[in-house]
């Protein structure tokens, strides 16, 4: 296991974490910050574990340099009448990175008709409602609960899809392997 892979899942345990001490409070104000931090680290690990497959698909020789600008993020420009990936930083959203993977490497591609996709897209627009907000978001147990829930089964999706094998920690559902 590479160093971010073992990132990637740490972030994961810690924002489950969070979620079992939220259910801990019994005031509402003090669920808050441990689901705030449970929904944002959720996403960090998200984010590591999407750069960590990306990552394992940059040393294939084979792949065009508009595949090496979306695993790297990186920016394509023609330079000499050539395609060349630069130097510099080319955000792709979050979904639009996780839908590549699938389609490319993967046996599957992802059902956004499922339940876990609508799911995941409704985690996303919490995530934004904290990170973005034009309004004071609404953050509960219960969404926060689907949201982990959502990343959970896309990771288990993607490693299935990708890599042949589950999401190592979905054995353990919402159950963080962390004491703090």
């Amino acid at each position: 296991m590479s160093d971010i892979d073992r990132l990637a899942s740490g972030l994961f345990e810690e924002s489950k974490r969070f979620l079992e001490l939220s259910r801990k409070q019994i005031e509402a104000s003090k669920k808050t910050p441990y689901l705030h931090a449970a929904i944002l680290v959720a996403f960090c690990s998200l984010e590591a574990h999407v750069n960590a497959m990306a990552d394992d698909f940059l040393s294939l020789e084979q792949i065009s340099v508009l595949d090496r600008s979306i695993l790297a993020e990186r920016r394509v420009e023609l330079n000499d009448g050539r395609f060349e990936v630069m130097n510099q930083l080319q955000i792709y959203r979050l979904e639009d990175r996780l839908l590549y993977l699938c389609h490319n490497f993967s046996k599957t591609t992802m059902d956004k008709g499922s339940q876990h996709w609508s799911d995941f897209k409704a985690a996303v627009n919490l995530r934004n409602s904290l990170t973005h907000p034009k309004t004071p978001p609404v953050v509960d147990e219960a969404a926060v609960e689907r949201a982990l829930q959502a990343i959970l089964e896309i990771l288990n999706f993607m490693y299935k899809s990708i890599y042949g094998k589950k999401y190592p920690a979905v054995g353990r559902g919402l159950d963080s392997n962390l004491e703090f």
